[in-house]
Formats: structure tokens, C-alpha cells, sequence
């Protein structure tokens, strides 16, 4: 039997289930630039009440225990007037026992979806990708997004290394 994986939307009550996914995907490498001890209750309910305010926020739970969350994203407007065509700080996390089951592509699918039907005042959604993560970049441009430069010496590896930062962005092709 397929398990058949659903998109909603995110609400605070959601935040110990975010802290948890988001926690397990930090303390891979290759996951989100943020470290194991650095996911707080306040950075978790900082990016949801701003994403709720000026932005998307998606999750997908397992479909065998909908208390479990395995896969979100978010991307909210900078609250700055000249940006208010654009979304940025673009986060996705698929816990690692979940990934390459296509969650992350349902995940894009929808927000893009989202974005093109809800909100036609976006034109623009920006992420950064470690330069070292090439699938992330890979996966980005599967979706449209477009390299648009390299920030040199920009990120701390784990090791102490620094490594360059790669500036994406989705354009409103209409």
C-alpha cells in the first residue's frame, strides 16, 4: 500500500512538532545551516508568526502518525516596501528518514502553486544554498530557480571551513 502524503498549512500549536523535525535535519550534514542547539522554541515561533503574517508556511505529518511532521517549508516578505514583490529566507526540511520519497518536490510544488494563484503581487522568491550542497542547488533549478551569483567565505562549515553561499531565485514567468 502507497501512503498517500497531504500538504497543510501550519499553525502555532505546530511549533514542538517543527522543533523536532527541524532538530533531527540539523544534526545531518548536508541539512539546514542551523546547528542542533540553535533550534529554539523562539526561533521556531519567530519564522511561523512570520510567515503567517507576510508569507507561506507548509508541513506534510506522516500518514501513519499524524502527530509526526516530516517535511516543511516557509518563505515570508522581508517587510520592507521596495520587496514587497518578493519572498525570501526560503527553508525547506525533510526529515532524513522521509527523504527521497518526493517530499520535498510536493512541498515545492504546492508553495509555487500557492504563490502563483494566491499571491500574483509575488514576482520573486529568493533561497540560499551552501555552495557544497549541489543536490539542493540541482533540486532548486528542477523548480526554476536560477543561480544568481556566489557569496565567497560567506558560511562556517561544521569543520570551521568557509564555503561560499549561492543566491537562487524563482521569477514570475507570466
Amino acid at each position: 500500500m502507497q501512503l498517500e502524503y497531504n500538504v497543510r498549512g501550519v499553525e502555532l500549536s505546530d511549533l514542538h512538532k517543527i522543533m523536532t523535525l527541524y532538530k533531527a535535519v540539523a544534526a545531518r550534514s548536508g541539512g539546514i545551516a542551523r546547528q542542533v542547539d540553535e533550534i529554539t522554541e523562539a526561533y521556531v515561533r519567530n519564522f511561523i508568526k512570520r510567515c503567517h503574517e507576510t508569507g507561506i508556511i507548509l508541513t506534510i505529518e506522516d500518514p501513519s502518525n499524524p502527530g509526526i511532521l516530516i517535511a516543511e517549508v516557509h518563505t515570508c516578505s522581508p517587510g520592507i516596501k521596495v520587496f514587497s514583490h518578493l519572498l525570501s529566507d526560503l527553508t525547506i526540511a525533510v526529515h532524513p528518514d522521509y527523504q527521497g520519497k518526493g517530499l520535498g518536490s510536493l512541498l515545492f510544488r504546492t508553495l509555487l502553486q500557492e504563490i502563483k494563484s494566491k499571491h500574483p503581487e509575488i514576482r520573486r522568491v529568493e533561497l540560499i544554498a551552501k555552495e557544497s550542497n549541489q543536490k539542493a542547488i540541482r533540486f532548486y533549478k528542477k523548480f526554476g530557480f536560477r543561480v544568481e551569483g556566489r557569496l565567497k567565505n560567506r558560511i562556517s562549515g561544521k569543520t570551521g571551513g568557509l564555503e561560499a553561499d549561492i543566491p537562487m531565485a524563482w521569477i514570475r514567468q507570466d
